[in-house]
């Protein structure tokens, strides 16, 4: 058995593991929020591209050019969908409680697989865009050139968001914000709007995996983003809810655990591997690989 193929084909599933999971940590790390709709704005991404590519395939063409165009619009799309749910949705149960707000991300997550369902229709939809396939062999493994531009942009992505985080007087504001929100308040943070721009940076991301996979794999649908949306959770919890790189690693670890697991046990038992593992791991390090144990203030 090829561990060097198997390698590589978990690092490309956790590219996209990651993207999504960084939304999650990034809404729960500010606003302590398990946004359960994150994973639907993953496949209102890929049906933003489906429409713009619908529109305007003549003009569009083909190729990484027209996609990474068609990823941006996506990403503005989802982006401000993201921001319009937490106005909506989020920003009137702040002070709810947490369970209140639990049902309204489920509710939400509903609402917008649903809204597709009727919009579309239920039947997959063939995505008009491909990527050009040539094979790059590493050893006695290979990985499509279509993989690692992927890889790179989900990457390039990935390390664009932590500059922000860690380099911006943005993202400043919102490493403080999941500190403590009421003393950023006090010093004159605009706290409403630090938490929209999380939001949407975190469903552009979702938006931007949503096309790349509608590429990829050729069809989506509107239940797409419900198991993505599980295993990027799952992939957040491994690392540590709340910290970014942990997210980053986590989706890692849960790519490799699933190609590893699929290929020893079984495709049909992949899934069954990896969250007994997450399980088991929890038992051990429940704050995830990079998590933190918080006390709370009194």
């Amino acid at each position: 058995m090829n561990h060097l193929q198997l390698v590589l084909s978990g690092l490309f599933v956790g590219s996209f593991y990651a993207l999504v999971a960084l939304g999650y940590s990034m809404v729960y790390g500010i606003i302590k929020l398990l946004n359960f709709a994150h994973g639907d704005l993953y496949m209102l991404g890929a049906f933003a591209g489906f429409i713009v590519l619908s529109v305007g395939a003549g003009a569009l063409g083909g190729g990484f050019i027209a996609l990474i165009a068609i990823m941006i619009v996506a990403m503005i799309a989802t982006g401000g969908f993201g921001m319009l749910l937490e106005r909506v949705a989020y920003r009137p149960l702040r002070s709810a409680p947490r369970l209140s707000v639990l049902i309204t991300a489920v509710g939400a997550s509903f609402a917008l697989e649903y809204g597709i369902a009727v919009g579309f229709g239920p039947t997959p939809e063939v995505y008009p865009i491909g990527v050009q396939d040539g094979t790059l062999h590493i050893a006695n493994a290979q990985i499509t050139y279509a993989q690692l531009a992927m890889m790179a942009i989900a990457v390039t992505l990935m390390v664009a968001l932590d500059t922000i985080v860690r380099k911006t007087r943005s993202g400043r504001a919102m490493r403080a914000i999941s500190q403590d929100p009421k003393a950023c308040l006090l010093m004159g943070v605009n706290v409403d709007r630090v938490i929209s721009r999380t939001f949407f940076i975190g469903s552009a991301l979702a938006g931007a995996a949503g096309v790349m996979a509608g590429a990829y794999y050729g069809k989506i649908d509107f239940l797409m983003g419900f198991i993505i949306g599980l295993k990027a959770f799952t992939a957040a919890v491994i690392g540590g809810i709340g910290n970014l790189r942990g997210a980053v690693l986590g989706a890692i670890v849960l790519g490799l655990l699933e190609s590893f697991g699929g290929a020893y046990l079984g495709s049909e038992w992949r899934d069954v591997f990896a969250f007994c593992f997450l399980i088991l791991f929890l038992t051990v390090r429940p704050t995830g690989l990079l998590g933190e144990r918080v006390t709370e203030r009194v």
